[in-house]
């Protein structure tokens, strides 16, 4: 906790380098009217692998942001329109499950009616996968700060997006963004945190491919 308050004191912070790599399967057409839109959805139940709600919404938002001609749903504005089958005690769990949900005719036709095509459903997390050294820090005459010490970690992010067509009621391909990237934080004094952006790398490189994706109606 006391490296988590300088690094606030200090306000210097210098971005990592991250290695991110996407791949993209397709099992069928895509291609998305003007008066069609799509939604981004998360594992929602209280499970030791539930993919981060900040993840689904960054996608999100970068979805929209990319000046497709793409419309997007809210999470929570389909959650509320299709109550209660998406709540999160009652939500898919994997995709098997959600093939099974939304080949119910009142689902489909609730989907449908509320002008979603596609349904993305991503799952995976950000995990840190080592960590090595250490950092001491103490509040100093004056309430300066002082550390010594270098503390460095690695972070993965793996997640992957199978994208549902309504319509056909088929899954329509998969996308998929691993990134990794090594973080350190030198310190004589105050400390130098160079922090690799690794979830938000991923985030920005999925989003792009589904951006892709959804608008090739080859």
């Amino acid at each position: 906790m006391k490296a988590i308050t300088v690094l606030l004191i200090s306000g210097v912070v210098v971005t990592g380098c991250v290695t991110a790599t996407v791949q993209e399967i397709r099992q069928g057409k895509t291609g998305i009217k003007s008066d069609e839109s799509v939604v981004v959805l998360g594992r929602k139940h209280k499970t030791r692998d539930e993919t981060e709600s900040r993840f689904v919404d960054c996608v999100s938002r970068r979805l929209e942001s990319e000046k497709s001609g793409i419309g997007v749903m809210s999470e929570e504005e389909f959650v509320d329109a299709t109550f209660p089958w998406f709540e999160p005690r009652t939500a898919p769990l994997s995709t098997g499950d959600l093939t099974k949900v939304i080949s119910e005719p009142l689902v489909s036709a609730r989907i449908k009616d509320i002008g979603v095509r596609f349904l993305i459903w991503i799952e995976g997390t950000t995990e840190r996968t080592g960590e090595s050294g250490s950092l001491q820090c103490a509040v100093m005459a004056g309430g300066i700060p002082s550390c010594f010490g270098f503390l460095t970690w690695e972070d993965d992010s793996n997640y992957e997006a199978s994208i549902w067509d309504v319509k056909s009621g088929m899954s329509v391909g998969r996308v998929s963004s691993e990134a990794m990237g090594t973080s350190f934080i030198p310190a004589v004094g105050l400390p130098l945190p160079i922090i690799a952006q690794v979830q938000d790398s991923a985030c920005s490189s999925l989003s792009k491919q589904l951006t892709s994706f959804l608008s090739d109606d080859t």
